[in-house]
């Protein structure tokens, strides 16, 4: 069994660069198999959610290949069959197969996603714009069956701007018969890849990035190319140590705008930084400033960020006051957060973290994806040795993070057990 071991309190000097983005390239790679023909996409993050992606396309008999960080696939000869529950599992993402199966045979068969435990994370709305685009949805112990003798298209109000939401909507909707219309649609920049890519292979589709999202039906998509963006998560999480921990830290590679709510609170709080084209440099500074937040879809500050931010809030003067609106099960760090010596509350769905307080290394869990991204900043910050057990849930969204860490001074490693 893997875990991570941090010997903290180490300056970290140097320079980071950014992947590409885990939550676009898991869109990325079920869209590609709308085309007829070989798409390419390059910067692939090396995590292990793409690897589960890969064995969906291989289960399929697509054929891929990789050169580096691209990956070039061949889905004209692709099998529709069930996508078993061994597969279909592993991650959140592989709902997409669902949606991209469906616009292109009308038929796709598969069981439910599975993902961080961090909340219900229901699929309601993609089901229901299934339905709207004449799909008929039957599930049976937690599997789905959907069949559409035709897709057409149609208006469709999403009852919150879902991004997994926008983005089924969108696969189906590229190859339904007329026009359909997203209202309340998410905004990320994922949403405005994915559009792009699919743009790339001859598809119609203005207004990604907005909440109104038009597309027109298309008999046939080609090949495609497009370029994975940086991880604005990803991006965050390292900023985020670079305030905990920096000495002139760059983080290099990301797009600032993407990550602009994090900057503009870093700011409130206190924290010097130098904002390039596609840069940043921070460092750590005394006398931070405790602050309010909330979570809220883009542009508002990410759930992502949420729990990597909270260790910083440990060493704020006086109280802070996060609220959580997306996921309701999102504070399963604070339990390992007061181990090691914060005190934070709990109310609802909002935490009270009251500071600075001194955070010591101790053993602890990562329950999730940025839960262990949190607890990762809080051992690089802690007096003593923090060892971070079930690291998968890190390694499927970070790449390369405990190299990286170690290049700009950090005692970090995987250890075996």
């Amino acid at each position: 069994m893997k875990k991570i071991q941090i010997e903290g309190n180490q300056l970290l000097e140097g320079t980071i660069s950014i992947s590409g983005s885990k939550n676009s390239a898991v869109a990325l790679i079920p869209a590609s198999i709308l085309s007829d023909e070989k798409v390419t996409i390059d910067n692939i993050p090396n995590i292990s959610d793409i690897d589960a992606l890969n064995e969906i396309l291989t289960y399929l008999e697509a054929k891929v290949e990789y050169q580096k960080n691209t990956m070039i696939i061949h889905s004209d000869n692709i099998v529709n069959k069930e996508i078993p529950e061994s597969i279909s599992t592993k991650l959140r993402a592989s709902y997409y197969f669902m949606a991209a199966l469906l616009g292109k045979y009308k038929k796709v068969e598969m069981y439910f996603p599975g993902g961080c435990k961090i909340g219900l994370r229901p699929i309601d709305q993609t089901l229901k714009a299934f339905e709207l685009l004449g799909a008929k949805v039957i599930e049976n112990k937690n599997k789905y069956t959907i069949t559409a003798e035709r897709l057409i298209g149609t208006n469709i109000y999403l009852d919150m701007p879902s991004v997994g939401a926008t983005i089924n909507t969108m696969l189906v909707a590229v190859k339904a018969e007329g026009t359909t219309i997203i209202e309340n649609a998410a905004k990320e920049p994922e949403i405005v890849s994915v559009a792009t890519f699919l743009n790339s292979m001859g598809a119609k589709i203005r207004g990604a990035g907005t909440s109104k999202i038009t597309i027109d039906g298309v008999d046939q998509l080609n090949k495609g190319f497009t370029e994975v963006i940086p991880d604005r998560i990803e991006a965050g999480t390292y900023v985020l140590a670079g305030a905990l921990m920096g000495k002139n830290l760059i983080i290099k590679n990301l797009i600032p705008k993407h990550i602009e709510s994090l900057i503009l609170k870093l700011k409130e709080i206190g924290i010097p930084m130098k904002i390039g084209t596609d840069s940043i440099q921070i460092s750590k500074t005394d006398n931070l400033r405790s602050i309010h937040l909330k979570t809220l879809g883009y542009p508002g500050f990410p759930t992502d960020l949420q729990q990597p931010i909270t260790v910083l809030l440990t060493q704020c003067l006086g109280d802070s006051v996060l609220q959580e609106t997306i996921y309701e099960n999102r504070f399963q760090n604070i339990y390992y957060l007061n181990k090691m010596g914060a005190n934070i509350q709990i109310h609802n769905d909002k935490i009270k973290i009251t500071g600075p307080t001194k955070l010591v290394g101790t053993e602890v869990v990562a329950t999730d994806l940025r839960a262990g991204a949190c607890l990762v900043l809080a051992g690089l910050s802690a007096q003593g040795t923090t060892v971070i057990s079930d690291v998968e849930h890190i390694l499927r969204g970070y790449e390369n993070i405990v190299e990286k860490l170690q290049t700009v001074g950090a005692k970090i490693e995987i250890i075996e057990i």
